[in-house]
């Protein structure tokens, strides 16, 4: 008995969804075990930020980035986002469980104000692979994006790639573009203070801008320093 066109097309569908699948996996995989000593030269957010802009009409905005090898970071840098967004970098597996219960917890009570708990490893699995934005979908992809990570680099890896990713500001990725548009020299001159003040940035490098802090901004520099001489200093990153 033949199939009827309907389901003859359904089957042809699902065998390219299928394909397309599994080709979007190989990439990704080839591209974890590739970057894992090569640089990286953009990013799935970069790339989404630089083609929103032109399909909106904005020619202007153009996605900056340099990379650097973490030799080339100063340590108070790396230290400052460890500080900020994920204390529990160097211990745990890609997730911090703590944390997500504490999000959970939070976000139940005042869903008006929804709280993260990404660590450093599933900002960077989201960054350079995925896109901006809340969904279930999303957030699946990078939790199996970040657990690969985790098995084929180091900790330095990922810290490394994060740093050289993250938005600063408008059109600004990467902290070597940072340090050099807000403070006029090269990441890996960075002092405590400048660090701690990009790393204030990172929840919204959008609306809070390096080169002009809110007092939102100052205070929360003034946070990371305090957590920085907590944990113990560069040591955290010698240790990496």
């Amino acid at each position: 008995m033949k199939k009827s066109a309907p389901a003859g097309m359904m089957g042809r569908l699902v065998f390219w969804i299928k394909r397309c699948i599994v080709t979007v996996l190989l990439l990704w995989s080839t591209a974890i075990v590739l970057f894992a000593f090569l640089p990286v030269p953009f990013s799935a957010v970069m790339l989404e930020k630089q083609l929103s802009a032109w399909l909106s009409g904005d020619f202007s905005y153009v996605a900056h980035q340099t990379w650097v090898s973490m030799d080339d970071i100063s340590p108070h840098m790396a230290l400052a986002v460890i500080a900020a967004e994920d204390q529990k970098f160097p211990s745990h597996w890609g997730f911090d469980f703590n944390a997500i219960e504490s999000a959970i917890s939070h976000n139940e009570r005042r869903p008006q104000r929804v709280r993260g708990a990404s660590t450093l490893s599933q900002q960077t699995a989201k960054n350079l692979f995925l896109w901006n934005g809340r969904s279930w979908v999303r957030k699946g992809l990078e939790a199996g994006l970040t657990a690969g990570l985790e098995v084929v680099w180091t900790k330095r890896r990922i810290l490394t790639v994060y740093l050289n990713v993250a938005e600063f500001g408008e059109g600004v990725f990467g902290v070597e573009e940072a340090a050099q548009r807000y403070f006029k020299k090269p990441a890996s001159k960075l002092t405590p203070t400048e660090a701690a003040r990009l790393a204030a940035v990172l929840p919204n490098p959008i609306r809070f801008k390096a080169n002009r802090p809110s007092a939102y901004v100052i205070s929360r520099q003034g946070w990371i320093l305090k957590q920085m001489n907590l944990l113990g200093g560069t040591k955290v990153i010698q240790d990496l």
